[in-house]
């Protein structure tokens, strides 16, 4: 469920606040993979004005279903302040390695969507990920809609060619505008 964020990097986490008095921040994540954190020296900080800045993290570990990131050079609850409503970032060279019929959202976002017949239907917006029913939000000539993300609806997707082939019931387009 990584979300996509500028050019070669991809969001992982975004920082809530601060923990504790020693430096540490707590994030919300934004990947499936938390473990990744126990194998990272280094991340990116998004700041809300696009700044960015390289970290070296020093540890992090999960509090709660959330991330708990300590700064090399953070020591105090003052220094950590600075972080809070950052994106916490990796470079896309870093990213897992997805199996066979997954996609990191970013790869779905700006898709076109077609049907079988190759109508053009609109471009995936978003991906709104619920547990068990995941859906496109598709924005077409006719407004938007959803596509669930399965492969009874989506019969072929093609990252590299950034195109998603549809089978969809009669109505469905109109029924969840």
């Amino acid at each position: 469920m990584e979300q996509g964020a500028r050019a070669s990097y991809l969001n992982v986490a975004k920082i809530a606040r601060t923990r504790g008095i020693r430096g540490e921040v707590l994030a919300d994540l934004h990947t499936d993979f938390p473990q990744r954190f126990q194998e990272l020296k280094y991340v990116w900080l998004e700041f809300p004005d696009g700044s960015r800045r390289r970290m070296a993290l020093e540890n992090s570990w999960t509090h709660q279903r959330r991330q708990v990131l300590k700064f090399q050079g953070v020591d105090d609850i003052n220094a950590a302040e600075q972080f809070r409503g950052a994106w916490v970032q990796i470079e896309a060279q870093e990213a897992v390695t997805l199996p066979e019929g997954t996609y990191f959202d970013h790869d779905l976002i700006g898709c076109s969507v077609r049907s079988l017949a190759g109508e053009e239907l609109g471009r995936v917006e978003q991906v709104l990920r619920i547990t068990g029913n995941s859906q496109l939000v598709v924005r077409g000539p006719s407004g938007e809609f959803y596509v669930p993300l399965t492969e009874v609806f989506c019969k072929s997707v093609s990252v590299d060619r950034k195109e998603i082939l549809v089978d969809l019931p009669e109505g469905l387009i109109d029924l969840n505008r």
